[in-house]
């Protein structure tokens, strides 16, 4: 199977790549913005017939939450236009699709976790952006599904797990917000799951459909920091502080857990416990950093 992995560099295709050579009968083809600019369609047409690509796991999107707001022309152009083109061209050339998107598509009004025929109502241009490029393949005739996770983190690139490691070893105590609660998710968890999911040859003739991943449990960003302190074994009290102490230019959902029921019983997965894929990934992180944390990017 050829499989062309969009934004690879990030933190879900730099799961994907670390694992790949577990998949030998896979041919991987890993793509960044450099690479391979999904906002040019032509040249992604291009690539897709010249490798004879037979599933996109579209992990590239603009995903500054906060620099979206005044660059909302950019997020829409990578976040919806280049989607709407790679599921275009997924459809002329039956090509099969994984699409990346997240739990911003909600307002977090709920009381209960969120599941896929919930009604959306994305709070910022991140989210409006990330909803309409779903919507282009939830609507289309193409076998693929659109994968709505949250909170992702990871060993590579910048996330809340490094910041907190790297803030908590340069200061004595940290504020963190309390009243937003989500499930935070190892970006590795659901790279297994999606090459696993291609593995066993689980269906995509699906068309569009949308599913939830997250891994299980639920938490605020303080629970999640408390945690992250804990398991690295760092001296650093976290205080709770709300959303109004700490400001910011886009409106977060106040709640956005992701009810994962249906992925778990469609594909028969069992999903982890955030609090164990969070020490997990810690531990590897303090092999990589020989538990130093300063340094982290």
């Amino acid at each position: 199977m050829r499989i062309l992995v969009t934004g690879s560099n990030g933190q879900l295709g730099s799961e994907i790549k670390d694992i790949a050579k577990q998949y030998k009968n896979f041919d991987f083809y890993f793509t960044d913005r450099n690479s391979l600019n999904i906002c040019d369609s032509t040249k992604v047409k291009n690539f897709l017939l010249e490798n004879e690509i037979e599933v996109i796991i579209n992990c590239a999107a603009y995903t500054k939450v906060e620099a979206a707001e005044n660059n909302r022309e950019k997020a829409f152009e990578v976040n919806s236009k280049a989607v709407a083109d790679l599921v275009s061209n997924a459809d002329t050339l039956h090509i099969k699709i994984i699409h990346i998107s997240t739990d911003y598509v909600f307002d977090g009004t709920s009381y209960f976790s969120y599941n896929e025929n919930d009604v959306t109502n994305p709070l910022n241009v991140y989210g409006k952006s990330k909803l309409e490029g779903e919507n282009f393949l939830v609507n289309s005739d193409v076998n693929g599904i659109v994968i709505r996770t949250s909170w992702l983190y990871s060993q590579f690139g910048s996330n809340f797990v490094k910041s907190m490691l790297r803030l908590g070893t340069e200061r004595n105590s940290l504020g963190v917000v309390s009243n937003e609660v989500g499930s935070p998710t190892n970006a590795k968890d659901l790279a297994i799951f999606c090459l696993e999911l291609l593995a066993k040859n689980k269906t995509l003739n699906n068309k569009g459909k949308v599913y939830h991943y997250s891994n299980h449990g639920v938490a605020s960003w303080f629970d999640f920091a408390k945690a992250i302190i804990e398991f690295a074994n760092i001296e650093c009290m976290i205080n709770a502080i709300e959303t109004k102490d700490y400001s910011t230019i886009a409106k977060r959902p106040i709640f956005s857990v992701l009810n994962k029921s249906n992925i778990e019983k469609d594909f028969n997965i069992q999903i982890p416990f955030w609090r164990d894929s969070l020490k997990k990934c810690i531990e590897t992180l303090k092999k990589k950093h020989n538990e130093t944390f300063n340094n982290l990017s």
